[in-house]
């Protein structure tokens, strides 16, 4: 596959990323549906992405207090997720290989060191 036909792979998934997210957000804002946490359904715990739903359309509303109440650990980690992921996508266009290597393999080990810590001080007694 050409690098040409890589990047429209990769901006058509931005796109169709970009545009679930939007529909998912209005479904959960205007309709009241929303997907549930099977983890806490099940056990009762919250997982480290309780509240994600709610962080989203905070950020969609730019109520950066909202999205931080919601979960602050994720808003944190949404900048590095972001630069990851556009490293990946650059590899991907001009050598074709989908491997996470060097910088972006060691920050998405720290994001889910971090985000299974978070996980379990959540579910801390207060």
């Amino acid at each position: 596959m050409s690098e040409v036909a890589r990047r429209r792979q990769v901006l058509g998934l931005c796109l169709a990323l970009g545009l679930g997210g939007l529909a998912y957000g209005l479904v959960c804002r205007y309709l009241g549906w929303g997907l549930p946490c099977l983890i806490y359904a099940l056990t009762g715990l919250r997982c480290p992405g309780c509240g994600v739903s709610r962080m989203a359309l905070c950020l969609m509303r730019l109520d950066f207090a909202g999205a931080w109440e919601a979960n602050p650990v994720i808003l944190c980690l949404l900048p590095l997720g972001a630069a990851v992921a556009a490293a990946l996508a650059r590899q991907y266009v001009k050598t074709g290989s989908r491997r996470l290597a060097g910088w972006p393999l060691a920050a998405t080990w720290l994001m889910v060191a971090i985000l299974v810590g978070f996980g379990v001080i959540r579910n801390l007694p207060r």
